[in-house]
């Protein structure tokens, strides 16, 4: 007897593959106790055990499913097949009657019982299991581990569940069987929903390494192009950088009626700048618009206007919102500096500059320069100590937006290129910005934030706003709203020591104890390059 396809020996309950990833399996060796109504409702919810990453092939709503365990199980299946009855089959090494469509051998468990009309099993598959969970009528072949799950499922289930024993697949930590469930759905839901996605454009390789982990959909790898190709049948939605795709390409999409989502830096980035080719460790996927451009709708500003932000997830927020203060993460990771406050005893305003051939600047800041902020920044606050902070990447010389010393000096009392954005918003009593995400984390650190363009935390009641706010944004948010809404819901975060998506909470742990530095030879080529560029445009201002 030749074995077909078993998974006996495969915990019920386990890690993706995601591509590249290097964490602990979430099961070892022991047992635990379990709650089986629990587990089961628990499992039924968030729908993961098995395969439940895996593809999930059109399967006709009429057709029988066979999972055999053995060859002669699944020639005893195909004996008792009817005449011309439809038959798709997890048997992927085997040879099939016409009648019988093949599937892979990793499909999604939870999407077959819940396309076929009745499913047979060997009493080995998790599928069987999976079948009584869903309610989907099941006939079972052989004997296994799930042969008595045909009566009552909650003993199988709970045998299946309780035989290990759980660990935190980031940290190694002692689980119980729900934290398991908990990460498995947060999972699933990434997951499914980049099941849609067909084909990304304008995303670096250097990107690649942590967004293919961010964006993989459980069964193919991320499908990179440099042009458009018609759909491959994976899902409908074309991703793009839209800043590094090329105008043609995007005029092309256009002119094809490709829906198109974009894919940005998300708030807490990385440990360095995007700008000397870190990678980064989160990222937003809006299929709706952008954060930035208040000329459109996108997923966070549906998220902030609609979202219940419950007791629980409120709490959540006002957690990491006082972990990111009190250990100074920003954007671009834990930043250490002292800044004295001004001695003179005037109400202290930090201006943050920006890009200024960023897209939040052409967008929600109607291309103000910075300059122009400064100036308005002046006029808003005549006798206040101005302290003008440049963007990082400006500094770093790798972007638009420098302003001469000189010309600064006339609206600013200091300027500041090497303090931490933090350590600034600590010393003042007041931000302005055009879009920055400076003003975000100034509101974090309960400063007040004047707004000069349209940022995705502007017209929420938090701020003062001075540019053209949507008449759309009728909600008012507490502070922990706006975190749970930006931070909690609307990013994806990924762990860079096992390289599994992780929760915010994770990657800001990492960060804190200096485990998310990334270095490569092409880091360190940048940075040189771009200290080389702030040298000679130094040596150029020189009277």
């Amino acid at each position: 007897m030749t074995p077909a396809v078993s998974r006996g020996t495969s915990p019920f309950l386990r890690v993706p593959p995601f591509p590249g990833h290097r964490g602990t399996p979430l099961t070892q060796v022991g047992g635990s106790d379990v709650d089986a109504k629990a587990v089961m409702a628990a499992i039924c919810a968030a729908r993961v055990g098995g395969t439940f990453w895996g593809a999930q092939p059109d399967v006709a709503d009429d057709v029988i499913l066979l999972a055999p365990d053995t060859e002669d199980q699944l020639r005893a299946m195909l004996a008792l097949l009817g005449r011309g009855q439809a038959g798709a089959a997890l048997a992927p090494a085997m040879r099939l009657p016409s009648q019988c469509q093949r599937l892979p051998a990793d499909c999604d468990p939870w999407h077959l019982a819940s396309a076929a009309r009745e499913i047979w099993a060997g009493a080995d598959q998790e599928i069987a299991l999976i079948a009584r969970l869903n309610g989907t009528p099941l006939r079972l072949f052989g004997g296994g581990r799930f042969a008595g799950c045909d009566g009552a499922p909650e003993a199988a289930l709970a045998d299946a569940v309780a035989r290990w024993r759980y660990t935190s697949p980031f940290t190694g930590e002692d689980w119980s069987p729900l934290d398991a469930i908990a990460q498995l759905f947060d999972w699933r839901r990434l997951i499914d929903a980049n099941r849609r996605i067909d084909a990304v454009y304008g995303v670096a390789r250097w990107k690649r390494v942590t967004l293919d982990t961010m964006l993989w959909n459980g069964s193919s790898p991320v499908r990179h192009a440099r042009r458009f190709r018609p759909a491959s049948g994976i899902g409908q939605h074309h991703v793009a950088w839209k800043s590094r795709t090329s105008p043609k390409l995007l005029a092309r999409l256009a002119e094809r009626g490709v829906r198109l989502s974009e894919l940005e830096d998300g708030f807490i980035r990385s440990v360095g700048l995007g700008a000397n080719c870190v990678p980064p460790l989160s990222a937003i996927l809006d299929l709706t618009g952008i954060y930035f451009d208040p000329g459109q709708q996108s997923d966070l500003e549906i998220i902030l206007q609609t979202d219940n932000f419950d007791e629980k997830l409120c709490r959540r927020a006002a957690a990491l919102k006082s972990r990111l203060v009190d250990a100074n993460i920003s954007k671009y990771g834990q930043l250490r500096s002292e800044v004295k406050r001004a001695v003179n005893g005037r109400y202290t305003v930090l201006v943050a500059g920006q890009v200024e051939d960023d897209r939040s600047i052409l967008t929600g800041g109607s291309g103000a320069t910075n300059l122009e902020l400064l100036t308005r920044a002046r006029a808003c606050e005549p006798r206040a100590h101005i302290i003008y902070k440049p963007h990082p990447d400006v500094v770093a010389g790798h972007r638009k937006g420098h302003v001469e010393t000189a010309a600064a000096l006339r609206f600013a009392d200091e300027i500041q290129r090497d303090a931490s954005i933090t350590a600034l918003i600590d010393a003042v009593d007041g931000v302005h910005v055009i879009t920055s995400l400076a003003g975000f984390e100034a509101l974090l650190r309960g400063k007040a934030v004047t707004t000069h363009g349209v940022p995705f935390y502007a017209g929420l009641g938090l701020t003062k706003d001075l540019g053209d706010v949507p008449s759309r944004r009728t909600r008012r948010l507490s502070l922990d709203e706006l975190v749970a809404g930006s931070l909690l819901i609307y990013p994806r975060y990924i762990d860079p020591v096992t390289r599994l998506p992780c929760p915010a909470e994770l990657l800001v742990e990492r960060m804190v104890r200096g485990e998310a530095n990334i270095l490569t030879p092409l880091i360190t080529l940048r940075q040189w390059q771009g200290r080389l560029r702030s040298l000679l445009r130094a040596l150029t201002e020189r009277p």
